[in-house]
C-alpha cells in the first residue's frame, strides 16, 4: 500500500500509478482507501483534475520515502549476500592517498568483485555527501562534520626532508633552529582552511616549529614533493610519499633524532545512509589497505 501511495504522488495521477506497477487502477485506488482508513486520516485531496497532498500526506510521504528506501537497501543487502556484489560506489579520496595508495591497489579490489564500478572524485572538498550523491570519503586530519560516520584508517607518519641538490647548495641544518638561518620551507597551503600549515618537531620534551622563509606555497602534498625533489626547499610532508627518495638517496631526512607528529585518517559516510553490502565490502577492503583492520 505505501509503494502504491508513493507512485501516485511521484507520478501525480492513479492512473499513471497504476501502469508503473503494472496493477489495475482499482487496486490503485482499494490501496489508497485501505492507508486512509488504517491511518484515520486523509492523505490525498482529489478532484477531477487535480491531486494534491494534505499536510498529513506531505509527512507521511516523506517518512515512506525514507522508509521505503530502507527496505529496499535491505532487501539489496539479503539479495548480496548470496551473489556478487554488483553497482557502482562512488567515493572522494586525498589526491596522495588516491595516486599512491588507494588506485595501485584496486586491481586486486576489482579483480576480486569484477561486477561492481569504483567512481573516485579526486579532492578533499565535498561537504554534503548525499547532494554530492558520493557513498564514501577518506579523509586527512581530525573530521570536523558531525554528521559523518567514521572508522578509523590509523595514521599517516610525517617526516621533514630536502633533495640532495636542495642540501649541497644550502648546508645540512643539524638542528630545527638552524633552518632560521639562511634556509627555505617548500610551505604547504590548507585546502580545507586556505591557511599556512605550521609543523613542530619534538625530543625529549623539548618542542621546536619548523620555521623558515618561503619562496613556493601549494595547497597539495604531491605539488609540495615535486617542488622539494627539485631543490626549491625544505619539506615536512607524508613520509610513504617520499619513501622511495629517502632510499634512493635522492632525498635525505633531516633530523632524524626529532619525531612529527602523525596525521589520522578516516573513511566516512553520512550517517543517515544505511550502507549498501557493496560499501561495506569496499569500507572494509580500504581498512585492509591501510592496515587497519581490527
Amino acid at each position: 500500500m505505501m509503494r502504491s501511495f508513493v507512485r501516485v504522488v511521484d507520478s501525480g495521477s492513479f492512473v499513471s500509478a497504476a501502469g508503473r506497477l503494472n496493477i489495475p487502477k482499482s487496486t490503485i485506488t482499494r490501496h489508497i482507501q485501505a492507508l486512509e482508513h488504517e491511518l484515520g486520516v486523509k492523505l490525498l485531496n482529489r478532484t477531477s483534475r487535480t491531486l494534491n497532498l494534505t499536510e498529513q500526506g506531505r509527512i507521511y510521504y516523506q517518512g515512506t520515502l525514507r522508509l521505503l528506501e530502507s527496505l529496499d537497501i535491505l532487501d539489496s543487502n539479503v539479495q548480496m549476500s548470496a551473489m556478487q556484489p554488483r553497482g557502482k560506489i562512488r567515493v572522494e579520496i586525498p589526491n596522495a592517498l588516491a595516486y599512491c595508495l588507494v588506485i595501485p591497489a584496486l586491481p586486486d579490489f576489482l579483480a576480486r568483485y569484477p561486477d561492481i564500478q569504483i567512481e573516485v572524485s579526486v579532492g578533499n572538498r565535498t561537504v554534503n555527501l548525499i547532494e554530492q550523491n558520493i557513498d564514501c570519503v577518506i579523509r586527512i586530519g581530525e573530521l570536523y562534520n558531525d554528521s559523518l560516520i567514521a572508522r578509523s584508517l590509523g595514521e599517516l607518519p610525517q617526516v621533514t626532508c630536502a633533495s640532495r641538490q636542495y642540501i649541497e647548495r644550502a648546508g645540512l641544518p643539524v638542528h630545527p633552529a638552524d633552518l632560521a638561518l639562511g634556509h627555505t620551507l617548500v610551505q604547504i597551503v590548507s585546502p580545507r582552511t586556505g591557511q599556512m600549515v605550521v609543523n613542530e618537531l619534538y625530543r625529549d620534551g623539548q618542542t621546536e616549529r619548523v620555521s623558515a622563509q618561503w619562496q613556493f606555497a601549494v595547497n597539495d602534498s604531491m605539488g609540495a614533493r615535486t617542488a622539494a625533489l627539485n631543490g626549491l626547499g625544505v619539506v615536512t610532508t607524508y613520509r610513504f610519499l617520499v619513501e622511495e627518495y629517502l632510499s634512493n638517496g635522492q632525498m635525505v631526512e633531516l633530523f632524524p633524532d626529532w619525531h612529527n607528529t602523525p596525521i589520522p585518517i578516516h573513511i566516512a559516510w553520512p550517517e543517515n545512509r544505511q550502507l549498501p553490502s557493496k560499501v561495506r565490502i569496499f569500507i572494509e577492503w580500504a581498512r585492509s589497505v591501510f592496515n587497519a583492520g581490527e
